[in-house]
């Protein structure tokens, strides 16, 4: 793996943002080193929270340059898949307990031209999604139960991250390995260290006293890992 890869990126979340000053929350991520900008999709049945359509995500596109990826926490996801492409997202993770026909969800995303991802619940075990593993740009790994920002990191996300690497490695695939939840400048190196290359971080950047500095600092934070021969 190249040094490029093996860097350490963040995906701010903006479900912890002051959407009354989207704008300027938009302008700080772009100044200060945002990889992804994190979409969490929530349709109040899959999880109890209602957040974003592809309105706002397309509302979005046109003040910013970071690339979006919208984490659909929704039931029958191949719903809302084309609106949020046709939107701008770039994108679009699927969660692997919201459809029976992740295989062919997966497929379609790809065939509509946009980068799919798949995502599982702490308590949904990797071995559910590993028959596509190698149809997907990324896997996430939820270190929080889903549907509400600030939660407190599951340790046990720890080893799935870790057995995700491994798989990720052993099959010689180029794809991202995502943790979301609870990422804070106190774990993030312990959790680029089991393997995970992006972050999604919510609460750590837009409930801190200074937005910029704290997504500076995690920006620059030097990785553990090594280049891989």
């Amino acid at each position: 793996m190249t040094e490029d890869w093996m860097a350490l990126r963040i995906a701010p979340s903006i479900l912890d943002a002051d959407l009354m000053n989207l704008g300027d929350a938009l302008e700080i991520l772009e100044s200060n080193g945002a990889s992804w900008l994190h979409l969490d999709v929530m349709d109040g049945h899959f999880v109890p929270n209602l957040t974003f359509g592809p309105a706002f995500a397309r509302a979005i596109g046109r003040r910013t340059k970071i690339p979006m990826e919208a984490h659909l926490m929704v039931n029958e996801p191949e719903r809302f898949v084309d609106g949020f492409i046709d939107a701008g997202v770039q994108r679009v993770i699927v969660h692997a307990e919201a459809t029976p026909h992740i295989h062919q969800l997966i497929k379609s995303i790809r065939d509509k031209g946009a980068r799919p991802g798949v995502v599982i619940n702490p308590g949904t075990r990797l071995e559910s999604v590993t028959e596509v593993i190698d149809m997907v740009d990324i896997v996430l790994i939820m270190s929080v139960n889903p549907g509400w920002g600030g939660q407190t990191f599951i340790e046990g996300a720890r080893r799935k991250i870790r057995r995700a690497r491994e798989l990720v490695d052993e099959r010689g695939l180029s794809i991202d390995i995502e943790v979301d939840g609870g990422v804070k400048v106190s774990n993030i190196l312990d959790l680029e260290s089991d393997g995970a290359n992006l972050f999604v971080v919510g609460s750590g950047i837009f409930k801190a006293p200074d937005p910029a500095l704290a997504l500076k600092q995690l920006v620059a934070m030097q990785p553990r890992r090594k280049e891989q021969e």
